[in-house]
């Protein structure tokens, strides 16, 4: 299983078609969404090319490749245009390496069993850490990093998960289990 994970679009067209055309690139089996799909909040400028209907055309196709949870700035709304759930606090998903936990990160950690890898955005800023003996990632933002991180991604394969920039695909970050 090969998962693309992001989070943090807020709207931008532009970064959301970057984000489909690496996702295409990169041969994933599902793309998932960490949260903040639409708007942009009200903490957060306009990212480049806020359009949320435009971001809209582009996910709809596909969203029987998409599982998301939601974010702090998604709405009721968003859940009527997407054709994709957005309204789930936390998602799982496993494999023979790893159970991972989803969530955009905005609430209070839940309770992990030791080796759990959880997966967040919110900050947007990529993150690798171990916790209380569960694994914390985040890929970082798609549209508005901060902290002088780069547009990014995660990718997720047999053990190993990579951050990649998405302007120039490079990875510059890796975590094996």
């Amino acid at each position: 299983m090969k998962l693309f994970i992001a989070s943090d679009i807020h709207g931008s067209a532009y970064w959301c078609r970057k984000l489909t055309e690496a996702f295409a690139a990169a041969g994933a089996d599902k793309l998932i969404f960490l949260g903040d799909i639409l708007y942009h909040g009200p903490r957060n400028d306009l990212p480049d090319e806020y359009a949320p209907k435009a971001v809209i055309e582009m996910l709809n196709p596909l969203a029987d490749r998409i599982i998301c949870v939601r974010g702090n700035c998604e709405s009721e709304v968003d859940g009527m245009v997407l054709s994709f759930p957005v309204s789930a606090d936390y998602g799982v998903i496993a494999d023979e390496k790893a159970t991972m936990y989803l969530s955009h990160g905005q609430r209070e950690v839940p309770k992990m069993v030791p080796g759990t890898v959880y997966l967040t955005g919110h900050t947007h800023v990529p993150l690798a850490e171990v916790t209380d003996g569960y694994i914390h990632l985040n890929p970082g933002s798609v549209s508005i990093p901060k902290e002088n991180s780069p547009h990014s991604y995660m990718l997720y394969e047999n053990g190993l998960f990579t951050w990649h920039d998405l302007e120039t695909g490079a990875e510059y970050k890796r975590y094996t289990l």
